[in-house]
């Protein structure tokens, strides 16, 4: 009988720990897992001293799919942001260009705004950080998508996969980062957006919209500081004020015509000349008539070469469909035949299908990622 009893009370424990609520960084610390909370490894904390960051100072992300590369620059005490470490992304999925709709395994490109709820420290991926996708930008643009995340355990369907070490330095550097404050930035590119990449991929129907995004781009590396993002017009906008002697504030509307504004004239300036060098590299390159990148890989994303070695059947066994309206008609690449899955021979049936942080559209619950 008491058997029994301590039995029952075991699975109700274990029904009622199953079912508390996922516990974010903005809500209580005394839950956290220790994972959440351990200090920055020593070396790192030498780098910022080295290099005058305070250690709660704000942090801006910037993600780079093919290069498959991952930034953290820092605020030092001049105020300024500079670079503190670059990460070699472990996977991201999809191909180059944004993500459009839910299920498209395309990991986010855009500007993005992370707060405290959207750290996950008790997420399956290890620790996961929410992008915060779609953003007003993609909602203007009837974009959707749920739980794309900077995770780790190097799998990704839709998002930027790290290692587990390397997330839990990135996830102590974003906590310490919102000591005191709402908020840090993400910046998500296909690419650098240098004229060299850009001319590579001049025939890609994106192309419009990554100028756009070299804007935000330039502000932020010309300047050192974290340009201040607004859509109107279903476009992102950097750095807008008001014009001088404006009685109002501004207030922009994503899906409707911008205000008028101005940009600070220090930074236009910088821009401006960054810009201007950059389009007159542009030019050069397609007057020699630099090769053409194809619009469309056919592969599934990407896995920087650091990681190639440790994990040889991670990096792009999968096909994807194509994403986007103007591509369907292309055939993808044949890496699945009339037998089995290439994964599927090497593995077994356990690995035919990846594990997937694009949730609503895997039926997982939201603490999966």
């Amino acid at each position: 009988m008491i058997r029994a009893m301590v039995r029952r009370a075991l699975v109700l424990t274990a029904l009622a720990a199953g079912l508390m609520p996922v516990t974010c960084l903005g809500e209580s610390s005394n839950r956290l897992p220790a994972k959440a909370t351990q200090e920055l490894p020593a070396e790192l904390l030498s780098l910022l001293q080295q290099k005058k960051m305070p250690k709660y100072s704000p942090i801006v992300v910037r993600l780079f799919k093919e290069e498959a590369e991952l930034e953290v620059w820092k605020q030092d005490t001049s105020g300024r942001f500079q670079i503190l470490k670059t990460y070699p992304i472990c996977r991201w999925s999809g191909d180059l260009g944004p993500k459009l709709q839910e299920g498209d395994r395309q990991a986010p490109e855009g500007f993005y705004t992370v707060t405290p709820e959207l750290m996950n420290p008790n997420s399956s991926f290890y620790l996961s950080i929410n992008l915060g996708y779609p953003n007003k930008f993609d909602k203007a643009n009837k974009r959707d998508g749920s739980f794309l995340m900077i995770h780790g355990d190097c799998w990704s369907s839709g998002c930027y996969a790290m290692t587990d070490e390397q997330i839990s330095e990135i996830y102590s550097l974003a906590r310490d980062s919102l000591r005191g404050r709402p908020s840090f930035q993400v910046q998500a590119y296909p690419f650098r957006l240098t004229p060299a990449n850009l001319a590579r991929h001049r025939n890609n129907p994106n192309l419009a919209f990554w100028k756009r995004l070299k804007i935000g781009n330039d502000h932020f590396e010309t300047t050192q500081l974290e340009p201040k993002v607004d859509v109107c017009d279903r476009q992102y906008v950097f750095d807008a004020q008001p014009p001088p002697n404006s009685p109002h504030p501004l207030a922009f509307n994503p899906a409707k015509k911008c205000p008028a504004f101005v940009v600070n004239p220090e930074i236009a300036r910088r821009a401006l000349e960054k810009q201007r060098a950059d389009e007159l590299e542009y030019a050069r390159l397609l007057e020699g008539d630099v090769p053409v990148a194809p619009i469309y890989s056919g592969l599934d994303g990407g896995m920087n070469k650091a990681f190639l070695a440790r994990f040889p059947y991670r990096v792009t066994l999968a096909k994807v469909m194509p994403y986007a309206s103007y591509l369907p008609h292309l055939p993808p690449i044949p890496f699945v035949d009339n037998v089995s899955s290439l994964t599927n021979r090497w593995f077994g049936v356990s690995f035919v299908q990846p594990i997937v942080c694009d949730l609503a559209r895997a039926g997982l619950p939201s603490s999966r990622c």
